[in-house]
């Protein structure tokens, strides 16, 4: 029998301090199943909504008396260690032991299932996609890697949408089961939405990290549908066209004009459409949503007019800033809105503040621990146009475990933070 939210009703989350498994016990907890779970660190805003829904646990740590025989299943965090007691405990047991993108798979087979791959960008289309969808009134389900502006949970399982919007991550899925996670959801419509050689302690090799995205992208099924950006040369390696039973559409930036700092689309008619995000990265990341969307029957003046209301997901810069490692970024201004903190995301956030047509000075606010060497020219590029590089606020440091990180990588110690101005 499927794992529908409803045939399982009584569930253990192993957490690991991950974020979206809180949501995910939430979420559950709203669909009226018996929800307990464990984590060795809970922070803010997890912890009150953990308390205020009863989901709370007592302490922190592992308890493996929590598994007992009488729970249908257990979901396991991706960062949990392979020796977690409660895991041992469930194996030992014999009982039915979920990452979590195959329970999300599970919950959602009889769902169409829209995944959005990419080394970058992921979350800003998803977060596009929930925007128009919610806009029009449609009906849909979610699993979000960051807690969106709008939504309250990053995780939502209903019985009646009939389709699911999933930010397909390529990290490992959990202590037992080294698969990407995005290749465990069986997406009928994917997304790639560019590759840049990220998480170097899992993927040695440039190669080996563009592999999963040739698997990902060979997974699209009969009748389905792989959308990709067209102008990245990484993903033009593994989205060559090779099914003729699969629809490939490619995309780059939305057409546009500038005009007194403000970014205007331009659609078939080449009429000017009004948004409050800008920079090519953006533009990006609307042709990518707006492909998704039209496969899903909202068609183009549909797109548009959702789209004018559309602000960004905001509320995960700031907290992706400190919770990662490499970049230490502890604040990117609104020129750079939805970019990441280091490597080519910082690369297209700086340029942003220029193609943006900022009236006045773009400030980017930066801490950085080891500056990745491709972005300095970017960053000096900056600063000789319109962007202008400000120190970080006093006493910025690098994130909390930067260190420790760097190490179990394998890369030198950082460097104390400085400007590279």
């Amino acid at each position: 029998m499927a794992a529908t939210p409803s045939s399982l009703q009584r569930l253990h989350l192993i957490a690991t301090g991950g974020s979206i498994m809180h949501n995910l016990a939430l979420a559950l907890h709203q669909r009226g199943a018996h929800v307990t779970g464990s984590d060795d660190e809970i922070f803010e805003p997890a912890k009150s909504r953990l308390a205020k829904a009863g989901l709370l646990p007592a302490a922190e740590g592992w308890f493996p008396e929590k598994i007992t025989a009488d729970l249908d299943a257990v979901i396991v965090g991706m960062h949990a260690r392979p020796d977690n007691p409660e895991l041992l405990r469930a194996q030992e047991l014999g009982l039915r032991v979920y990452s979590f993108p195959e329970f999300i798979y599970e919950a959602s087979r009889d769902k169409q299932r829209i995944v959005i791959g990419g080394s970058h960008g992921k979350t800003s289309i998803t977060s596009l996609i929930l925007h128009v969808l919610r806009y029009h009134g449609r009906q849909f389900d979610y699993a979000v890697g960051a807690q969106l502006e709008g939504f309250e949970l990053m995780v939502q399982l209903t019985e009646d949408a009939p389709i699911i919007i999933i930010e397909g991550d390529e990290y490992l899925s959990s202590p037992i089961d080294r698969r990407p996670k995005f290749h465990l959801y069986q997406h009928h419509i994917g997304v790639i939405s560019g590759i840049s050689w990220d998480h170097i302690n899992v993927f040695p090799t440039e190669e080996v990290y563009r592999e999963q995205f040739r698997i990902f992208a060979e997974m699209t099924p009969k009748a389905g549908v792989l959308i990709y950006d067209q102008h990245d040369e990484q993903v033009q390696l593994v989205t060559v066209p090779s099914s003729p039973d699969v629809k490939y559409i490619g995309y780059g930036p939305h057409e546009h004009v500038i005009r007194d700092g403000k970014t205007f689309l331009l659609n078939k008619k080449d009429e000017e459409v009004p948004v409050q995000v800008f920079g090519e990265h953006n533009l990006r990341n609307i042709s990518a949503a707006k492909e998704v969307c039209k496969q899903l029957g909202i068609k183009g003046k549909e797109f548009y007019e959702a789209l004018a209301s559309f602000k960004g997901a905001a509320r995960r810069l700031e907290k992706g800033a400190r919770r990662r490692g490499l970049g230490g970024v502890q604040r990117l201004c609104p020129c750079a809105q939805q970019a990441e903190s280091h490597g080519r995301r910082l690369q297209e956030a700086v340029p942003a503040a220029q193609v943006g047509g900022l009236p006045g000075a773009a400030h980017v606010q930066l801490a950085q621990p080891r500056l990745p060497a491709p972005v300095r020219p970017y960053l000096r590029r900056a600063r000789r146009g319109r962007g202008i590089l400000q120190p970080p606020r006093a006493g910025a440091q690098a994130p909390a475990g930067f260190a420790a990180r760097s190490r179990a990588a394998g890369l030198p110690a950082p460097r104390p933070a400085r400007v590279h101005r």
